[in-house]
């Protein structure tokens, strides 16, 4: 093999490489966006309702529970989820 071969050879080798670095930051980039943008399970907690007497609407916006809160329920939250007084 001539000293260009080699070198040529060399150089694909190292094409190569750079394609396979290049595709694994890819997949690496896509799976880490994908958790980033996943949903969370709602911090909603049953107990709290039943510890406070008080329906779930009390303190959400949604009246099932979970999601967002309404200014008693940050009230709540804030207070170490005692009723505020």
């Amino acid at each position: 093999m001539t000293h260009a071969a080699v070198r040529n050879t060399l150089r694909l080798v190292q094409t190569a490489g750079l394609h396979v670095a290049a595709g694994f930051c890819v997949v690496l980039l896509a799976g880490a966006s994908i958790a980033l943008v996943m949903p969370t399970s709602a911090s909603a907690k049953p107990e709290f309702a039943a510890q406070t007497g008080k329906p779930c609407g009390t303190c959400h916006q949604n009246a099932a529970g979970g999601g967002a809160l309404k200014p008693f329920g940050e009230k709540f939250k804030a207070n170490g989820n005692k009723l505020p007084k």
